[in-house]
């Protein structure tokens, strides 16, 4: 073997090992066939680094940046900033306790947030089979250092950037780097000195994805120093936004244009009556700050801080906060069956022999065809698939087992989800040299000749009992040194083996409470249409039929859109069936989320609106989905619906309050500004009468939501909030002008005084409309409120009473008012709230009589691919 004393620089080492042989690739990394020591693999990773793109720590100045996005907020800094140009320091002072409140609890509430999400995250591992000190052992991705001996499989993503050593029947899914859709073969022969990164067919690049086969490999680079690392640091990777966060922006720009058009309004209304210019103009922009809800960033952080605690203790790790609101939108659910429906604890039962066989014969082929190296006892079990350990551990447990008499093997095809089958060739000591085959009945029994009749009732008989069963086979290949699909004929059937995952005891309770929730759950399985329907009658769901993965490929979209809506089962079907389905589904206007842990997952993944895992999920899944399950379970992912839900009911409730209630008061002063002699409330006072209300809102987050609005998901509608906004806002001005009728005609009030008068109403009416607006039931009575809410709204009300007669009544402007002010003010404001539940009850009567706008559907792009595929490989730290 060639050592090589001081290797290339990094730039140059994946070529340089790309150009060599195998033998050679491992002397360029001062490594060798048994992998390194562990002592070794600690001292490069102490010398080189983690294989990481990047530490992740939560910075709080990016934490901070994300606060000053929100076009309210860059309004108020104008407001702020010409109240100190033209001397209003109070109106000053009042903006910036606003902007502090706003940032500042946004800040804290989505830092810590995000430091429980990183704890989560801390949790969740994704590992690689590597060599040290000559034995495979499971490390994380991290820990990989060059010259570390790995091996991979199907469906396997690349931990780094890796030399091929050897390989049978390697193919990688590279569009990640390269943009191309089709797989490449990969082998471990040298490639020429002029091949570019998509010709480097020797080699395996970090991020990409084994599509078929299996190899072993030596690590090269990693982290920074790979191609894929290249190219992630240098996007950034920045996701893209959600249709939450979208919704945001766009109820946002709707409270900015309506405020343009009142201040402008209003500054050229009152310069046209020669009202002085300073005044006008900071009175324009009082107004335009108090149509706005200011603590909306706040109150939307607040609520998915909550939520994001919450689901935290239910272990559930979503990968953005505002990803808690898209599993709120979630109203269809396709799911494997196994460990959602079932245990997930696969166990080997029984080899069920045809005629001319025996069990143990049966059981003894099966182990021949497994995906591990079994020229040395006891037989390791990491790495291998679910099935393949089920049985090494039924040989562990069973006593005499000719563990002796497994044959050597010369050659191996490795599983693939297009042919579903395994063969092995092997040196029998018994048989000679023969190839043995395993896999899915239905296509592995076409590749067999003289199947007996009683074969096919063997297995209905299995299928029907609820059994996953694999099928067992061989035939002579006397003189054969390789194998190749076509050696996969002509085989004769040995028998079954039979494995059972038992339905889950609390399944059924699960899926009522989705179905409550109004999700409809189907299954999308690699198992027989009639283990399915099994299964389900098992655990109590109605069967709408089956879909079969060949009756998939003979429908065209439009038929099989139609089919998908109604059946349940999606059976025998391959990963790019399920992603077809998904996307079908999504296309007729359901939000669908998928939930799949297996390799054959990732397509379906990617095409639903949200993608569920687990933490025991294959990497290629994990790195899919945009939530983890810490344990998979429907009856958790039932909780993240219904918190995803809450968090979307309250920011609502705030919203249409604050949208209706703020554009009365302030149609209101624009009218009274014009037609009084004096400012109806001056800009101190409008801008102190929204920091109280709005604080009073703070509650709302953890306020309690009616039944009704968790059973079914609720998206952004502008036009809706629109039409609140002037149904609604029109009540609240209509009380304002009978404030003012009041002060003047009744009370002969003075310009103090009357501003006073009308800052209580104001205060009470905007802050008591919360107990209507955050409920379609009647108030108190069949719908009652948080008791912090309720605490938050009588403080906030006292405090807008005792502020006339407080010692800095005179700094703000304000007289104390006579006592049958405050018998007319509790009048006013009881009518106030009947008049609205009278117009609640109409408006939601109308609104139920329109069609609902359809949905939007999410895209998502190659830089989203490149920023979740990058978060597998960082290093978290606290910060």
């Amino acid at each position: 073997m060639t050592r090589v004393d001081t290797p290339p620089a990094p730039v140059a080492m994946l070529r340089a090992a790309a150009q060599v042989s195998p033998g050679e690739a491992l002397g360029l990394m001062r490594s060798d066939p048994t992998g390194l020591t562990s002592a070794e693999a600690a001292r490069r990773l102490a010398s080189i680094g983690p294989n990481a793109l990047r530490t992740h720590r939560v910075r709080p100045w990016r934490v901070l940046g994300r606060q000053l996005k929100s076009p309210i907020l860059l309004l108020l800094f104008v407001t702020a900033g010409i109240s100190v140009f033209v001397g209003e320091s109070t109106n000053a002072v009042i903006i910036g306790v606003i902007l502090v409140a706003s940032i500042g609890l946004g800040f804290v509430n989505e830092f810590r947030a995000e430091r429980a999400a990183d704890a989560l995250h801390d949790q969740v591992r994704h590992l690689v089979v590597t060599l040290r000190d000559g034995a495979p052992v499971e490390v994380d991705v991290t820990q990989l250092v060059p010259g570390d001996v790995v091996r991979l499989s199907i469906g396997a993503v690349v931990p780094a950037d890796c030399r091929i050593l050897d390989s049978r029947g390697l193919s990688c899914e590279e569009g990640i780097l390269t943009g191309e859709s089709l797989p490449v073969a990969k082998s471990a022969a040298p490639t020429t000195p002029d091949a570019g990164v998509g010709d480097l067919t020797s080699c395996v690049l970090m991020g990409t994805v084994i599509q078929s086969g299996n190899a072993t490999v030596v690590v090269v680079d990693t982290g920074p120093r790979t191609e894929f690392g290249r190219i992630a640091v240098g996007l950034g990777t920045v996701p893209p936004q959600t249709e939450f966060q979208r919704g945001l922006g766009r109820f946002s720009l709707l409270l900015l244009e309506v405020a343009v058009v009142l201040t402008t309004l209003i500054f050229i209304a009152n310069v046209l009556l020669q009202r002085p210019v300073i005044d006008s103009l900071l009175f324009s922009l009082a107004i335009a700050v108090g149509i706005t809800p200011q603590l909306l960033p706040a109150i939307v952080s607040a609520s998915l801080a909550t939520g994001s605690r919450a689901l935290a203790k239910k272990k559930v790790l979503v990968k953005r906060l505002v990803c808690i609101e898209d599993l709120g939108d979630l109203d269809m659910l396709v799911t494997d069956k196994t460990g959602t429906l079932t245990e997930g604890r696969i166990r080997f039962e029984s080899a069920v022999p045809t005629v001319g066989c025996s069990a143990d014969e049966v059981f003894r082929l099966g182990l021949l065809a497994t995906e591990t190296d079994y020229s040395r006892m006891p037989v390791s079990t990491v790495g291998l698939n679910a099935l393949d350990a089920a049985l090494w551990e039924a040989v562990a447990g069973a006593s005499g087992q000719p563990l002796s008499e497994l044959a050597r093997r010369v050659d191996l095809l490795p599983f693939d989800h297009e042919r579903r089958r395994t063969s092995a060739l092997v040196d029998d000591p018994r048989s000679g040299r023969l190839m043995v085959t395993k896999g899915a009945p239905e296509d592995l029994l076409r590749c067999c000749a003289d199947v007996p009749a009683s074969a096919h009732a063997l297995l209905e008989e299995q299928y029907a009992a609820g059994a996953r069963v694999v099928a067992v086979a061989h035939k002579p290949l006397p003189g054969a040194a390789t194998l190749s699909g076509d050696d996969e004929a002509g085989l004769h059937l040995d028998g079954f083996l039979v494995f059972l995952d038992r339905p889950k005891a609390d399944a059924r309770r699960s899926l009522e409470t989705l179905a409550a929730l109004g999700v409809t759950v189907k299954i999308a399985t690699g198992d027989s249409a009639v283990v399915a329907e099994k299964v389900l009658a098992d655990v109590g769901i109605v069967s709408g039929g089956t879909l079969t993965g060949s009756e998939i490929d003979a429908q065209d979209d439009d038929t099989l859109r139609t089919a998908a809506a109604t059946v349940t089962v999606f059976a025998r079907v391959s990963p790019e069936q399920k992603a077809r389905v998904i996307r079908l589904l999504r296309h007729s206007g359901r939000s669908v989320g998928f939930l799949g842990d297996g390799v054959n997952d990732a397509l379906a993944l990617h095409q639903a609106d949200i993608g569920i895992s687990v933490e025991s999920a294959a990497d290629v899944a994990k790195d899919a989905a945009d939530v983890l399950l810490l344990d998979k379970d429907l009856g958790v992912l039932a909780d993240g619906v219904t918190e995803g839900r809450r968090i979307f009911a309250n920011t609502i409730k705030y919203v249409l309050m604050g949208t209706s209630s703020n554009f009365g008061n302030m149609f209101s002063a624009s009218v009274a500004s014009v037609v009084l002699p004096f400012l109806p409330m001056l800009p101190g006072q409008i801008l102190l009468n929204n920091l109280l209300y709005d604080a009073g809102q703070l509650a709302i987050p953890g306020d309690r939501v009616d039944r009704e609005q968790l059973l079914a998901p609720s998206h952004w509608d502008i036009r809706y909030i629109r039409r609140f906004m002037f149904v609604f806002g029109p009540i609240s001005s209509l009380f304002d002008f009978a404030t003012f009728a009041l002060m003047i005609v009744v009370f002969h009030a003075a310009e103090s005084e009357f501003q006073a008068g009308w800052f209580i109403e104001s205060i009470a009416t905007q802050t008591l409309i919360i107990f209507a607006i955050r409920t379609r039931r009647v108030p108190f009575l069949r719908s009652r409120p948080s008791l912090g809410l309720l605490l938050a709204a009588a403080g906030v009300v006292a405090i807008g009473v005792w502020l006339p007669y407080s010692p800095v009544s005179g700094l703000l402007g304000f007289q104390p008012l006579p006592a049958p002010f405050f018998l007319a003010l509790v009048g006013m404001v009881v009518t106030y709230l009947v008049m609205v539940e009278i117009a609640k009850k109409w408006f939601y009567a109308r609104l139920a009589q329109q069609p609902v706008p359809g949905r939007v559907t999410r895209v998502r792009g190659y830089r989203h691919r490149v920023s979740r595929r990058a978060a597998r490989f960082s290093v978290r730290s606290s910060g």
